[in-house]
């Protein structure tokens, strides 16, 4: 029962988060998930600044990092499949770490503060441990069908970080929506290589 749990916590951390979203964003008024970044709702000032790191990234961080622990404890000393918990991890402790130094609120501010800066940088590693992993995935030795769907997960998130980039820089509406469609893309990756963890245990 425990180690279905600890293999399940993938699945249940994409749950979490996009129910702790919805939720933060409920009482945050006039807020669009179109337009701002999931970040705004845990931003310094802002309405849901308390309640958004307690209800999405402290209890999302355990998830992750027990996730990763469980796919380390499931890589049968497969070193591609240990640096993929690992990176799942680093995700998890980004996690706690955004979630502890908020953003500014102004995304677009010339002069961020400590905190928004820490912030950034956590999100960066928070981005490329789940980019690096699907992709270390391609070359591993699971089921053919998730190793191809690993590398797609990759190209449509990086396409939607692309998206999203360009629409930072320009100042353009729908920054918020592609923010999530190439998040969300790596979090369908990461419930689907725990579900399949699981069947196979």
């Amino acid at each position: 029962m425990e180690g279905s749990v600890v293999l399940l916590s993938g699945l249940i951390a994409t749950i979490w988060i996009t129910l702790g979203v919805y939720i933060a964003a409920r009482f945050y008024p006039n807020y669009n998930h179109k337009t701002q970044f999931c970040s705004e709702l845990g931003a310094a000032g802002s309405p849901t600044e308390q309640l958004s790191p307690l209800i999405n990234n402290y209890p999302l961080g355990f998830l992750f990092c027990l996730f990763g622990w469980g796919v380390i404890e499931s890589a049968h000393e497969s070193l591609l499949l240990i640096c993929v918990g690992w990176l799942i991890i680093v995700h998890g402790v980004g996690t706690w770490v955004a979630g502890f130094f908020p953003m500014d609120k102004d995304p677009y501010t010339t002069a961020p503060s400590f905190n928004c800066q820490v912030h950034s940088y956590a999100g960066f590693f928070m981005l490329l441990s789940l980019l690096i992993a699907p992709t270390l995935v391609i070359f591993s030795q699971l089921e053919v069908w998730f190793r191809v769907f690993s590398g797609l997960c990759v190209v449509t998130a990086c396409y939607y970080l692309y998206k999203m980039a360009l629409a930072f820089k320009q100042k353009a509406n729908l920054v918020g929506l592609y923010q999530r469609l190439s998040y969300w893309i790596k979090l369908i990756w990461l419930a689907t290589l725990s579900i399949m963890l699981w069947v196979e245990s």
